[in-house]
């Protein structure tokens, strides 16, 4: 097999990812780089920013953005929502996080990625940006002597080039020049079909100094899953924003597309986000979730117990979208209920087989199209509130559960007036931010339905 060779690798050392902004600027300098990639994550997760050459990134003493683009709904409008700053659209100031400078392995020059925070002009964060978001609940497990560690696993699809959003997608054809249309999950075979895809990944994340744990197909066709490292759940959180854009850039290298939508193809299962997840006393570093003697202790089912009666409202960070909510069916490899039980993949909340000090929590409702900062950041406030409020949770579910009444909302509608009622999430994420998301999220779903769907044309034209 050819190993696919990057457009432009740079080796951006562990190093530099510790140094000042002065020892970036000779870095760059250093490197010849041509361009810097100024990034944002917005509410979507969509990377937001500015390009500019590297002698100007050097030379700028501020850079800016709008503060209306967290306002900015996936369809491109905007929330009409009360906010300090927003009528005049005050901009907001970006502040590079060394440690994520990434090479840009796919551009034509010498190019960086950087993602950046937000702040507003008295140098205090914005709180309602996502990534801010994230680092609040993170502070808040600190204060109580904890460290959150977290393990994203993010499903995909891959499609043929699709450019009429009235034609369905389809799976793409491998190198044996067929398409794959049926469950081949696990299979070696269906991997190597898109070899020449999978080579780009690696080359790509190689380029920036990302860690891979597995890549396998899962049971869509042309589904794939590519599992992450362990750890911090911002450094995470930052490499799953950077995989999917980089995953995209692979699929468009191959003349096809991949798609994190959570529902793409009708008849084929969803794609979610699973999140893996447990806790460390910060002083010991052990994991709080196991007593001594290897026993699970009451901070695990108090974390269960938070994320089984908190994760109804969070869902509307799970499952983000109107079309979220078709992946989140019976019988179709996605949990419906918040049920928890040891190595039961039916249950919303799996604990998976592992050794006391791996002990941790699965949610498996979250779906691939969920903006990372702000799923984690629910997820982990959830389990905060169950940990804080010590919250039992209801007995370890031994049996299947595809057919459980159903403990998850039923759309977006639903998920976001739960949210809106839910003060302790509220209290935990911050209310300024909560009421923003619920604005933008309220104006995609008032977009969604000015759209008539082919369903509504071939059942009620002539029948009603």
């Amino acid at each position: 097999m050819n190993k696919v060779k990057p457009e432009i690798s740079l080796d951006i050392s562990p190093e530099l990812e510790k140094n000042s902004s002065s020892e970036l600027y000779d870095w760059l300098r250093a490197n010849r780089v041509d361009e810097v990639e100024c990034v944002i994550p917005d509410m979507a997760g969509v990377a937001r920013g500015k390009v500019m050459p590297a002698s100007k990134y050097i030379k700028e003493s501020e850079i800016r953005l709008p503060i209306s683009l967290f306002m900015s709904s996936v369809t491109g409008d905007y929330a009409d929502i009360e906010a300090e700053g927003y009528d005049v659209d005050a901009d907001c100031y970006l502040v590079p996080d060394i440690a994520t400078a990434r090479a840009v392995p796919w551009a034509n020059d010498p190019s960086i990625q950087i993602i950046h925070d937000a702040f507003d002009r008295h140098g205090n964060e914005i709180a309602f940006a996502p990534r801010n978001v994230l680092k609040k609940v993170i502070g808040l497990y600190k204060r109580k002597g904890w460290t959150p560690i977290v393990s994203p696993e993010i499903e995909f699809y891959l499609t043929k080039p699709n450019t009429n959003p009235d034609n369905p997608l389809e799976p793409p054809v491998g190198r044996s020049g067929r398409a794959s249309l049926s469950n081949q999950a696990y299979s070696l075979s269906a991997v190597d079909e898109h070899d020449r895809f999978i080579e780009h990944i690696y080359d790509y994340a190689e380029a920036q100094n990302l860690d891979i744990d597995t890549i396998i197909q899962e049971s869509g066709a042309g589904q794939l899953e590519i599992n992450l490292m362990h750890g911090d759940p911002l450094r995470l959180a930052d490499e799953v924003f950077l995989y999917k854009r980089l995953i995209r850039e692979a699929a468009l290298q191959c003349d096809i597309h991949a798609t994190f939508m959570a529902k793409p193809m009708q008849d084929q299962p969803g794609s979610a986000m699973h999140v893996h997840q447990s806790v460390l006393n910060k002083k010991t570093g052990k994991n709080i979730f196991s007593n001594k003697d290897g026993s699970p202790s009451d901070a695990f089912y108090h974390f269960i117990g938070g994320q089984q009666k908190y994760m109804y409202p969070a869902c509307a960070f799970a499952a983000p979208y109107v079309n979220s909510y078709r992946r989140l069916v019976p019988n179709m490899s996605a949990p419906v209920n918040l049920e928890w039980g040891h190595d039961n993949r039916s249950a919303g909340l799996r604990a998976p087989r592992a050794t006391p000090a791996a002990r941790r929590v699965e949610n498996r409702v979250i779906g691939a199209d969920a903006n990372p900062y702000l799923a984690i950041a629910a997820s982990l406030a959830c389990g905060y509130l169950g940990m804080t409020k010590r919250i039992k949770p209801r007995d370890e579910a031994t049996v299947e559960f595809e057919e459980r009444s159903r403990d998850l909302p039923f759309g977006l509608l639903g998920a976001i007036d739960a949210l809106n009622a839910s003060h302790d999430l509220k209290r935990v994420l911050g209310k300024e931010f909560v009421d923003i998301f619920i604005g933008v999220k309220q104006i995609e779903h008032d977009e969604f339905m000015k759209v008539i769907s082919p369903w509504e044309r071939e059942h009620l034209l002539l029948n009603v």
